[in-house]
């Protein structure tokens, strides 16, 4: 008992010590101002929304009605644009992984894709779920640690690159033909930028030395040996080797980056002619959709909810539809991009899960 009593003692001494005591307050206090600034956020969307709605209530009630009876030639072409979509930009990931020397059935990179969508998409905090998803899926492929991230990373550049390309065409083309020289300009930096990364992709070794300094800065932050962790840097890269980006494949990947946006901008424009908004021109259609989907790369809510639609309405309204076509168009382009595909990523999700029995192959 003695001994009981001994450690209840000191326990009660370290609890009630005043550096434990501040440290506790100080906790309490952060967690009350974030639930406060949380209150306070969702007050404000809460008003802004309950405030657009009463003002759009009458464009609102217009666009349902237009949406109750869409052609169903042009919805079910939009479905089929955007099934593509998808279906092209999983096919720039398995370049990709193939070009690493890592080949893979075209039906399970397809999967591997709507899931990693859906998990982006409707998780909070969705992007880094969707990043850890893909590399596992892509470690039981078979490929290494180093060729999955390095996948994963460059299918990110194509698509930021590619959605940034579309965009610069569409105000080029909309400005007037004075403006190439813009062009011009835009695709000397990609040109650069793709060069660059073909050559860190042959050359990988370039990166051991300012990655070795980046660690040795970090190590000093956290009051560690310079060196601690460099080996793993060094064998990281060494993995790297194994990539053998081709122009080729780095071409082919570029344009199925490309094909993907410009699919699915294709299911926005034929929703605008299922609810009968057919006078948008289309340079006018790119602008507003790359304003929606420059509006969703702000992870502040899943799915981009408000954002992504006030964005791409506001673009059409701007490109000479009506209130109320626009909003029956984004809201069956939305049904379609976003509803459709999540429930359909949600399925491969369930079904990649219940195969994955297995262990995890391991690669060093």
């Amino acid at each position: 008992m003695p001994a009981v009593t001994g450690t209840t003692d000191i326990t009660e001494r370290v609890t009630t010590h005043p550096a434990v005591t501040t440290r506790r307050r100080r906790c309490q206090d952060a967690a009350l101002r974030r639930r406060r600034r949380t209150v306070v956020t969702v007050a404000v969307v809460v008003a802004i929304l309950a405030v657009e709605l009463v003002i759009g209530w009458p464009s609102l009630a217009q666009a349902v009605k237009e949406l109750r009876s869409p052609h169903p030639g042009w919805l079910a072409g939009a479905l089929v644009v955007e099934i593509a979509s998808m279906g092209v930009y999983a096919r720039m990931q398995r370049r990709l992984l193939r070009s690493a020397g890592t080949k893979v059935p075209l039906r399970r990179v397809v999967g591997m894709a709507y899931a990693a969508h859906s998990l982006s998409v409707t998780l909070p905090g969705g992007p880094a779920f969707s990043t850890s998803f893909n590399f596992r899926q892509m470690r039981r492929f078979g490929a290494s640690a180093a060729v999955a991230s390095w996948c994963i990373a460059l299918s990110g550049i194509l698509s930021a690159g590619a959605l940034v390309a579309i965009g610069v065409v569409g105000a080029i083309l909309t400005r007037g033909s004075a403006n190439w020289s813009t062009l011009l300009a835009y695709i000397a930096v990609a040109a650069l930028l793709a060069g660059a990364v073909r050559a860190v992709a042959r050359r990988p070794q370039w990166l051991v030395q300012p990655a070795g300094a980046l660690l040795a800065r970090v190590n000093r932050l956290r009051r560690r040996p310079e060196e601690h962790g460099r080996d793993r840097v060094v064998s990281f890269v060494a993995q790297l080797r194994t990539v053998r980006l081709r122009p080729a494949d780095f071409t082919v990947a570029a344009w199925f980056a490309v094909a993907n946006w410009l699919l699915d901008a294709a299911c926005l424009w034929m929703a605008c002619i299922a609810v009968g908004a057919d006078t948008i021109t289309a340079t006018q259609l790119l602008i507003a959709y790359c304003a929606g989907m420059a509006a969703a790369s702000i992870p502040i809510v899943p799915g981009g909810l408000g954002l992504v639609d006030s964005a791409l309405i506001i673009g059409l309204v701007a490109g000479g539809l009506t209130t109320s076509d626009s909003i029956a168009a984004v809201l069956l382009y939305r049904m379609i991009s976003l509803g459709f595909i999540i429930g359909m990523g949600w399925i491969f999700w369930v079904l990649l899960r219940r195969r994955q029995s297995e262990p995890e192959p391991v690669f060093r």
